[in-house]
Formats: structure tokens, sequence, C-alpha cells
């Protein structure tokens, strides 16, 4: 029987939504779950142009397989004029089989981003991403505002999620409070999916 575990999904060009993916993984595996890093390949506008199937370094492209089979989602990009880039949209524009299938009604998911300014669209990138899942069926994890890195922080951070204001040449790491809500954001997914599969068994 394959473990559990959540599918921390991710496009990164600087590595700064690969930072938070990261961040995220470590409150994932905290909250006692493996965490599945993948990432996608980039698009390009010649189309005789692709990628090689593995990549040069990090974590491998997501599979199908990898959406359909994990019990909750963590989704990320960095803003496309207040959108998600599109080799992710890409990925999730060919999931219309698993839509069809309901591979995630009723599944946990919650999304990041990061942004060169501070009000370089973190909100609108992460209603963007989470349009799709809500087609998908999934249920959205936000970030409350009892945490208190949410009241505290001065850069980024979200109700919506997690996001990070990374600077025009992506010279700003990701400050205490954003790390702190990238490692929530982890924990909380977990938990939301642990208790599902709990109740879930139940009946």
């Amino acid at each position: 029987m394959t473990q559990d575990y959540i599918l921390v999904l991710y496009y990164s060009r600087t590595g700064a939504v690969l930072e938070m993916a990261k961040a995220i993984a470590k409150g994932v595996i905290a909250s006692g779950l493996e965490a599945r890093l993948r990432t996608v390949p980039a698009v390009s506008p010649v189309s005789e142009a692709t990628e090689a199937p593995i990549p040069d370094a990090g974590p491998p492209y997501v599979t199908k397989e990898d959406l359909k089979n994990c019990v909750g989602l963590a989704l990320g990009s960095p803003s496309r004029f207040g959108n998600m880039a599109a080799p992710l949209k890409y990925f999730l524009d060919s999931t219309g089989d698993l839509w069809f299938a309901g591979s995630l009604v009723d599944k946990p998911a919650a999304v990041f981003t990061s942004t060169a300014s501070l009000h370089g669209g973190q909100e609108t990138t992460l209603l963007s991403m989470m349009l799709p899942l809500l087609h998908h069926g999934a249920l959205i994890v936000g970030l409350p505002y009892t945490h208190p890195a949410l009241n505290q922080t001065l850069s980024g951070g979200t109700p919506y999620g997690v996001s990070h204001f990374a600077g025009p040449k992506n010279q700003v790491e990701l400050s205490k409070e954003e790390a702190d809500l990238c490692f929530f954001q982890g924990q909380r997914l977990t938990e939301c999916a642990l208790r599902l599969k709990k109740e879930k068994n139940k009946q």
C-alpha cells in the first residue's frame, strides 16, 4: 500500500517559490506525512521545443499519478501579471481526465506565491490557483488570523495562502514571518488531510 503523502507542486523560475515549497514541506513532515515535492517543465513559444523528461536539478516533474494519489495538495507559483505562471496552468489544463473521475474531490488544497514587488498581484495569483482547484472539488485551506505571524508580517502573508516578497532581483530571503507561515501552512494542510481521512475511515 502506498504511503499517504502531501503533494507540494510548484513552478519556480528564480528559486523563491522553491524555497517556499521546501518550507511548506517541513511543516508537512513535522505533522506526520511524507511531502512529495514536484515541479512542472517550462513551456516554450516554439511548438517543437521540449524539455528533457528529467530536470537537470531539483525535484522531478509531476505526473498525473502524483496528483491522483495524494491526500492533499499545496500548489505554488510566481505571479505573472496577477495570475499563475503558464507552466503550472499548462499542467492543470491537462487534468481534465482527473476532473472527470473526481480524483481531487474532497481533498484539502492550499496555495502559495512569490512576487518581485510587494504589491505585485499576490492575492490575485493565489485566487487564480484556487479556481481550478474549486472546479476539481478540492477543499481550500487558507491561513487563519489566529496565527500571530499573519498579523505581524511586514512583507508577505495573506489569509488566502502564504506569500513572499522576493524583491526585483530575487535578493530578499524569506522573512521570519513568511517562513513561519509556510511551515504552518504545511502543518495545517496535513492536519486537515489526516482528519478527513480519519472521518472517511469511520464511514
